[in-house]
């Protein structure tokens, strides 16, 4: 095999950290999957300090109070950018009138009235100055009135964007005396309410979502740039984070969910019932020849003509058969019963490859633990040969492409099917872009399956020579393969999803380094103190001081 040089050592050389995968026992956790930062784990503990995070931004632009960004921002599902871009677009005018934002700088935002007495609007009662309540956007009501209107909102689930009461005004009111007002009468619908606040940060965030672990770990994972991507939580669950289910590229979201449905229900066994079976004409269940001859019974004693299904007596004969035919061709339901069979083939075809390569890589899963204890041995050994590194990264590269080599099965089953692109392809351009795919993916397969063969072997008790020479075939495996997969991934991107008109499909682009692995946000381990200041400090807010 072609010696590449050292400077694909260098590549790999530097993944020592790999090693740390071999901590982790989930069976699809991969070595190496790297540490970038443009995504992050937030705790319960660090939420309230990323939920400050783009408020702050929000409240030092436009010089708002923070329960007017908060109100802002919730409107917009915390997209602080697409924020931005209205208010440069639209004016602040337009910004704060979409959100249901009213400022108005005469209205006193401690909500007291001065008067000794007024009416209420709602419940028409004279009440005293002191229990009455003005908002932001003017209107005043007496507090009994507000707190029941709070109190429903609430129970509504309606607690992130509660309006006024006033007919007609669509500002949302002030969490500060919602807060206050119900805190009174129910102490536990304010704590619900709060949280519900807190937890909008990630429920009407596009880009923050819970973690979809098992029990849940209570995490949630926030990206940066797109949604259409594969993380890793700090709890090891590698998931897409577009729809929540396992990490499925170079499959589509929709195609995934397609496939796990297919893979799921019965449809194929009614498809085989189809193919194998007749209904009796009397009770309707599927019956199965079990002999030559074309005059079967039914368990419930009714006989019927297996070639044309009708319904028949005992002395069937094909001279006198009363009210069918069994000679006449019936082309539509032939037909049926053709493409039946073939999408089962096809089905057949796809999922078995699917299922071995799947069943490959838990099997190799499995060596990890081996191959520790192999490398253990090399490196008690008196030897010039310390690094193994190239160990664990081959193996890893093996576990990285072995997973894309298997979701490109589903992928291909919808891409060159007849159920979603139909309209997108003749018949020659889906042969065409077939074959394309197809030999890339043989490729692919090719040099999968002789990395996964050099692991196999009893490398530990090799001489010196014959590790040098494996470290360079697997060194030169593991760049085939990364190249190859990544052929593979811009195919479908460019040449095959890219070229679609009519549908959108996403799929989270291919990393070399594999699934990227959140990291904490700043502040999420130690945040008990700052997050008492933050209380604190909105617990002045709430009593009239800006932050």
């Amino acid at each position: 095999m072609e010696d590449y040089g050292s400077s694909d050592e260098d590549i790999y050389s530097s993944d020592q950290e790999s090693y740390d995968g071999l901590e982790n026992e989930e069976a699809d956790s991969q070595w190496g999957s790297s540490t970038g930062n443009s995504c992050k784990v937030i705790t319960r503990e660090s939420l309230l300090v990323a939920q400050r995070e783009d408020l702050r931004r929000v409240m030092d632009l436009l010089s708002l109070r923070e329960h007017h960004a908060r109100t802002l921002l919730i409107h917009y599902r915390w997209d602080v950018e697409r924020l931005f871009a209205i208010l440069v677009e639209k004016g602040k005018t337009c910004l704060f009138a979409e959100a249901g934002v009213t400022i108005l700088e005469e209205v006193d935002v401690d909500s007291s009235v001065s008067s000794s007495t007024m009416m209420c609007g709602i419940c028409m009662e004279e009440v005293a100055g002191s229990e009455v309540t003005k908002m932001d956007c003017g209107h005043c009501f007496c507090n009994d009135c507000w707190t029941e209107h709070f109190i429903v909102k609430i129970k509504e689930g309606q607690s992130k964007r509660i309006r006024c009461m006033a007919h007609k005004c669509f500002a949302i009111c002030d969490e500060a005396v919602i807060r206050k007002l119900v805190s009174k009468r129910h102490p536990d619908l304010a704590e619900k309410f709060d949280r519900f606040l807190l937890e909008s940060y990630i429920e009407d965030n596009k880009m923050v979502k819970w973690c979809p672990s098992i029990p849940h770990c209570g995490n949630a994972i926030r990206v940066e740039t797109d949604e259409f991507c594969e993380v890793e939580c700090s709890c090891g669950l590698q998931f897409c984070f577009s729809c929540l289910s396992e990490a499925h590229s170079p499959c589509s979201c929709w195609m995934w969910e397609l496939w796990t449905k297919k893979c799921r229900d019965e449809s194929e066994t009614v498809n085989w019932i189809t193919v194998h079976t007749k209904p009796c004409p009397k009770c309707h269940k599927p019956v199965e020849k079990n002999g030559g001859c074309n005059l079967v019974s039914c368990i419930c004693g009714q006989a019927f003509c297996w070639l044309c299904g009708g319904a028949t007596g005992r002395d069937h004969t094909w001279s006198s058969i009363a009210g069918h035919s069994c000679g006449r061709y019936k082309e539509d339901q032939e037909k049926k019963s053709e493409r039946a069979k073939r999408d089962l083939y096809r089905y057949m075809h796809y999922h078995n490859r699917y299922k071995a390569h799947t069943d490959s890589f838990t099997q190799e899963s499995r060596l990890r633990e081996t191959i520790k204890e192999k490398v253990a041995s090399l490196e008690s050994r008196d030897s010039r040969l310390r690094d193994f590194s190239w160990v664990t990264n081959g193996l890893y590269r093996l576990f990285r492409s072995r997973r894309a080599l298997s979701f490109s099965y589903p992928f291909a089953f919808y891409m060159f099917g007849d159920d979603l692109f139909k309209d997108e392809m003749t018949n020659e351009e889906k042969e065409i872009k077939q074959h394309l795919f197809e030999d890339q993916q043989q490729q692919l397969e090719a040099n999968v399956e002789k990395l996964s063969k050099v692991f196999e072997d009893p490398f530990d008790g090799f001489e010196e020579t014959e590790i040098m020479d494996m470290r360079m075939q697997v060194l030169n495996l593991s760049v085939v393969t990364d190249t190859l997969c990544k052929k593979m991934y811009e195919c479908i991107e460019t040449d095959l999803l890219g070229a679609l008109q009519f549908s959108s499909h996403n799929i989270a682009p291919y990393q070399s380094k594999g699934i990227e692995r959140a990291t904490e946000l700043n502040g999420g381990r130690n945040t008990k103190a700052n997050n008492n200041i933050t209380c604190q400090k909105a617990h002045d807010q709430t009593n009239g001081c800006t932050l």
